[in-house]
C-alpha cells in the first residue's frame, strides 16, 4: 500500500522474499531513483561477474543498495500485514502492528534502532515521522513518541 500523498509506487519482491519499494513524489523523482538502483544493480552484477561470484538476494548488496541511494527502500510484509521498512540509518520502522497506539495523526509506528549519539531506543512514533514519503496535511500537529523501555 503506497504512502498518503504517495503519486508512484514500484514494488520489487527478489526470490528470497525480499520486497523492494520504491515511493516518489513526482515523475522525475521516481525516474532518478529508478536510474540509481538499475546503475546499482548493474555495478554490482557486473562486479560479481569479474569476482566469479554474484551477490546473493539478502546479501550486503542489498545494505549497499539502501545506503548508496539515501532512502528506505528495502520492506518485507509478514501475515499479519505489518509492513516493515529500514531507514538511511539502519532502524527498523513497523507499520499496521495490532497493538499500535492511536493518535490524532493515525496509528503509531513502532521503531527501533541507534541514535546519532550512539544509544538505543525503541518506542511508538507519529505516523508522519516514519520512512514512508508521506503528505502532511494543513494543520498537521505533531505527536510525542512514546518511548519504552
Amino acid at each position: 500500500m503506497a504512502a498518503e500523498g504517495t503519486k508512484f509506487q514500484v514494488n520489487y519482491k527478489l526470490p528470497d522474499g525480499t520486497l523492494i519499494n520504491v515511493y516518489a513524489m513526482t515523475q522525475a523523482e521516481l525516474e532518478s531513483s529508478l536510474t540509481t538502483i538499475s546503475d546499482l544493480s548493474t555495478l554490482i552484477s557486473s562486479t560479481g561477474s569479474s569476482l566469479g561470484s554474484a551477490p546473493q538476494a539478502g546479501s550486503g548488496a542489498i545494505s549497499y543498495a539502501k545506503k548508496a541511494l539515501g532512502v528506505s527502500s528495502v520492506a518485507s510484509t509478514n501475515n499479519a500485514g505489518e509492513e516493515q521498512l529500514i531507514d538511511k540509518n539502519g532502524a527498523v520502522w513497523i507499520y499496521g502492528k495490532a497493538d499500535a497506539p492511536d493518535c490524532i495523526n493515525g496509528k503509531m509506528i513502532f521503531a527501533a534502532g541507534t541514535s546519532q549519539k550512539g544509544k538505543p531506543y525503541k518506542g511508538w512514533f507519529d505516523p508522519m515521522k516514519g520512512p514512508k514519503p508521506i503528505h502532511k496535511p494543513e494543520g498537521y500537529v505533531p505527536v510525542d513518541p512514546i518511548f519504552l523501555k
